[in-house]
């Protein structure tokens, strides 16, 4: 099997891909080309309202994968069966749960299958990359089709070589026997194999999900040995023979433009081979990471450092209202059902946030004249293939990038420590390592882009929510990688959006979006804009229950509708509240408050208890309980480290988490001006998973994060009666 997958290089070059059908090309379209068809058929603004609806379902739907085994799988003669993923590992434990979907449906014993990490030239291509928290939803169908197929083109040359009916061989470990005691393993069938394999044109039926075995199963990570013992390789430990270290001059102001630079000094440092100045791009490429950074140093560069701005022209920028509002939901006629003098209104903002993975990116770059092979950290290795192929001049298909392991990557690891090293090694001549140090990592990336919510609301005598809007500005997150006609047709940033709509059941709901440009570079962060959006929505709730004086968790529970979102919502919410003991007695000097939301097919309630210190002001979490509905858990150990991760981020990014700009510069350096949640400050979590029976997992990854900020400041205000509405949360 391996002569019909690979060349002589071991690279591999796709036999055959099975056709999609009508309806698997138009959700792999749906971000795409679909966007612009819904736009001639029904209108830019009714396009925009489809859009926006069908994305928050996007973990499961948009990202189709294919299905091919001879892509995914590669079996050997010494019977090693061996499953390429296209997701990276970068710590939440991917490829365990890919390996048991795969067990699960090829029928080997668990240690009979290796997992290895799929490139652009190896295994099934997926332009999605590891993102979205759909790594394992938008495999789970795909791998298994993959992994059924291949059992039965086995199987059915095992009867041949056998000669044997094809229905009186088992799977027996990693090969077949039959009811008569003749046997053959995997391996032996793919030695004695003559010709080509023939993929069948349609997948082979998929075992019951209530006959698994391994999906289920809390079984321990596949990537945790090879870490221990140092093994596995992150981007920093990427080595080739001959190869330098490389360093980039940065711009010390968000607008900054290099206009000129004398290299002379940086050119006589100790071991530097080349120094390198192409348009704003300068760097050094030397023959050790210090003399790199040494040399950075030394280059004496004039700036022109643009516009000088402030903090508080950012936050004016991005507050809603005026012209360009886009309209993501609608229902009814809010702008008539919120007219008097009973009507709720608030405001909330959030800040500019960095990411913060343990690992800052790191690249290897050998660009040749004929070709090129990149050793990464990153999330998005078909992104990365065409930013090198732009840069270099190459052809995309010469260029064969290979992600390493990641120590975490949040949406932060896309790419661009990648390109510099490839202009480094292509200027060079030579190999070139790139590790960007935790400043650069910090300040010279990108960051979470602040937002403003304003959100409006009635309610009657019942409790009952009649009308609500919700108005948000923000800047760019994956509009920042989309095509310009693409972001014209969609009108409003799907990454912005995340947890922006109103999932209550309101006769009368409108969800507002304004567009705004920053000066300083946005993109994705943990989530994308699902913590600020349900930050504010569920803070808002909880004003109305107040208001209203109701319970916050009767007031949800009264105000969700009777849809499959509705009742998902209903049974977290609960879940939640019965683990964290809502309503029953709490700690003398502590209190509790709780938030919900709804993102990527993913349903999750968060209770949060907190305390103030009365002297410093200081909040302190002190425990979540977090429920979640994800849909068919593949590995329930994993899917809890997911939720206790969200959680301490959550608290972190509520209490202490901030860029911010002075005098056109970002005004941090290290964790010593960017803090973050110590294990001093960590609360307790307790997860809990609800079962709803589902036959496909939904999201994971980032839906936790969501409720975090909400169900604290629910709580501060419970315990305080005071309303805060901008995070970070600091009391007056």
């Amino acid at each position: 099997m391996t002569d019909t997958n690979k060349n002589e290089e071991g690279n591999g070059e796709e036999k055959r891909r099975w056709r999609l059908s009508r309806r698997q090309f138009l959700i792999g379209a749906g971000l795409a080309g679909g966007g612009l068809a819904l736009g001639v058929l029904f209108g830019v603004p009714a396009a925009r309202l489809r859009i926006a609806e069908s994305t928050d379902e996007g973990g499961s739907g948009f990202f189709t994968q294919s299905n091919d085994p001879l892509a995914w799988f590669e079996v050997s003669p010494d019977n090693r069966v061996t499953l390429y993923v296209p997701k990276v590992e970068m710590g939440q434990g991917v490829h365990t749960a890919l390996k048991q979907i795969a067990v699960e449906e090829l029928g080997v014993p668990w240690e009979g299958l290796l997992v290895a990490q799929g490139t652009t030239s190896l295994g099934p291509q997926d332009s999605s990359g590891t993102s979205g928290s759909t790594s394992i939803s938008s495999s789970f169908i795909p791998l298994r089709e993959a992994a059924a197929t291949l059992r039965e083109m086995l199987k059915r040359e095992a009867a041949v070589q056998l000669d044997q009916p094809v229905g009186s061989l088992a799977v027996r470990g990693a090969g077949f026997a039959t009811t008569g005691g003749a046997s053959i393993t995997y391996g032996g069938i793919v030695a004695n194999k003559v010709g080509d394999w023939e993929v069948p044109e349609e997948p082979a039926p998929l075992k019951p999900v209530g006959e698994f075995e391994t999906v289920g199963q809390s079984i321990a990570r596949v990537d945790i040995p090879g870490k221990v013992t140092g093994e596995v390789i992150f981007g920093y430990d990427a080595k080739l023979p001959g190869m330098k270290f490389g360093a980039v001059l940065r711009p010390p102001t968000i607008e900054g433009r290099l206009k000129s630079v004398d290299t002379t000094a940086a050119s006589q440092m100790p071991g530097v081979y080349k120094v390198l100045v192409e348009g704003d791009f300068a760097g050094v490429v030397a023959e050790s990471r210090m003399e790199a950074w040494s040399a950075v140093d030394r280059l004496d560069a004039e700036w022109d450092e643009g516009k000088l701005w402030q903090q508080e022209a950012l936050e004016e920028l991005v507050t809603v209202g005026g012209p360009g509002g886009v309209t993501i939901q609608k229902e009814g006629n809010t702008n008539r059902a919120l007219r008097g003098d009973d009507i709720a209104t608030a405001e909330y903002r959030t800040p500019l946030m960095v990411q913060t993975p343990l690992e800052a990116q790191a690249a290897l770059a050998d660009i040749r004249e004929d070709g090129a092979r990149l050793w990464t950290s990153t999330q998005a290795q078909s992104r990365v293939q065409e930013l090198v192929a732009e840069a270099t001049g190459l052809e995309q298909e010469t260029i064969e990038v290979i992600p390493t392991f990641l120590g975490g990557g949040f949406g932060r690891k896309l790419g661009d420590v990648a390109v510099e090293a490839a202009r480094l090694s292509q200027g060079a001549g030579v190999p070139v390592h790139l590790g960007w140090n935790r400043p650069e990592e910090l300040k010279d990336g990108f960051f979470a882009p602040l937002s403003h919510h304003r959100l409006q609301a009635t309610v009657d005598a019942n409790g009952r929510i009649q009308a609500m809007k919700h108005e948000l500005g923000s800047g760019d997150i994956l509009f920042a990688f989309f095509p310009k006609m693409l972001a014209a047709v969609f009108g409003a940033d799907i990454g912005v959006t995340r947890g922006a709509r109103i999932e209550y059941n309101v006769p009368e709901v409108e969800t507002v979006v304004w567009r705004r440009e920053l000066p300083v570079k946005t993109g994705s962060w943990r989530g994308l804009g699902f913590l600020p959006n349900v930050f504010a929505i569920e803070s808002f709730i909880d004003e109305l229950a107040h208001e209203a004086d109701l319970d916050p968790l009767m007031f949800r529970l009264i105000n969700l509708g009777d849809t499959e979102r509705g009742r998902k919502l209903r049974a977290v919410l609960e879940a939640a509240s019965q683990g964290a003991n809502w309503g029953g007695s709490v700690a003398n000097g502590r209190a509790r408050g709780l938030a919900c939301a709804y993102d990527y097919g993913t349903a999750v309630a968060a209770v949060a208890e907190v305390s103030i210190d009365e002297e410093t002001k200081q909040i302190r979490v002190h425990h979540i309980t977090s429920a979640m509905d994800c849909g068919l858990v593949i590995n329930p150990d994993g899917v809890k480290a997911q939720i206790e991760g969200n959680a301490m981020w959550g608290v972190s990014a509520a209490l202490q988490e901030e860029v911010r700009i002075e005098n056109g510069r970002v005004a941090l350096n290290n964790f010593d001006t960017y803090p973050l949640l110590t294990m001093k400050e960590a609360p307790s979590v307790e997860a809990i998973l609800v079962d709803t029976g589902a036959q496909e997992p939904t999201g994971v990854g980032e839906p936790p994060i969501g409720p975090i900020g909400a169900a604290i400041a629910n709580a501060i205000f419970a315990l305080t009666g005071q309303r805060l509405r901008r995070m970070p949360l600091k009391l007056a």
